[in-house]
């Protein structure tokens, strides 16, 4: 049995998909009654309470875990006990950084460092931004033909989480990636703009792609998140500590195929739904 830990979001349910497609029980952890495939068992816990883990750990061979959590080495000594003999994890690119002020930066090294140092073997992700985060922009594709875009020029070799989804289930299924980091990537680095565009030809709609200002891009990041995230995403991207434009080859060496593209994304995804 392999435990997914936020089963439901947009990595934890690729995992639960290659892990089903590739015939392993699958017990994923979700939040109330949350419809799965008939062939996953939905299981509830608390990560940050790792007494009330016991069922959800029972009978786990390997976990998928996602980082920051209050209790991490709690719960994996939890782990531990229940007979797991795997962890992969899901960090972050800026986790090797050794910059303990960003707060993005700090609870996904803390994250690693407990999985490191919990005695179980252990495999950690640091793929590149998601494709995913696209979706934030359809609001404003749903409102009209104009995309308010921050950071708009940097360029990430954004990755979709199918890809990733697809490493981690190969990293839980077998012995080859332990004590390993690995790296996935999308196969070209674009800007924001590159990707509107994709979006404009993929719709059949002429998108306006328009470039936050740095004072701009705060103020609409602050309406949605913390002061010390928004802080973090800045010195990722305007002071550039974080470069996400590298290409790697992990997605294709571990799964051996090539990763998908953002064309392909964004076919996969409703961004159909016009204006209203």
């Amino acid at each position: 049995m392999i435990l997914v830990t936020g089963a439901t979001g947009n990595v934890g349910a690729e995992v639960v998909r290659a892990l089903v497609a590739g015939g392993a029980p699958v017990r994923a952890l979700v939040r109330g009654a949350v419809p799965l495939k008939e062939d996953v068992e939905a299981v509830t816990g608390d990560l940050n309470r790792p007494e009330r883990m016991t069922e959800a750990l029972a009978g786990t061979r390997a976990v998928f875990l996602l980082p920051g959590y209050e209790n991490l080495p709690g719960l994996l000594a939890e782990a531990r006990r229940a007979g797991v003999e795997q962890v992969v994890l899901l960090s972050g690119g800026s986790a090797g950084s050794g910059d303990l002020t960003n707060a993005v930066t700090r609870y996904m090294a803390a994250s690693e460092s407990a999985v490191r140092e919990s005695g179980l073997p252990w495999t950690i992700l640091r793929p590149s931004a998601f494709m995913s985060n696209a979706l934030r922009w359809l609001p404003q594709l749903r409102e009209g033909d104009r995309v308010r875009v921050a950071f708009p020029d940097v360029r990430t070799a954004s990755v979709d989480p199918y890809d990733i989804g697809n490493v981690a289930a190969r990293a839980l299924l077998s012995e080859d990636y332990r004590g390993q980091i690995l790296r996935p990537t999308g196969p070209v680095a674009m800007t924001p703009a590159e990707q509107v565009a994709v979006l404009a030809e993929v719709l059949g709609r002429d998108l306006e792609f328009v470039g936050l200002t740095n004072e701009e891009a705060r103020a609409d990041l602050l309406a949605t998140m913390p002061a010390e995230y928004v802080d973090a995403f800045f010195d990722f991207y305007v002071t550039g500590s974080l470069d996400e434009s590298i290409v790697r080859p992990d997605v294709r060496d571990v799964t051996g195929r090539e990763p998908r593209t953002f064309t392909e994304w964004a076919e996969a995804h409703d961004f159909r739904r016009g204006p209203g």
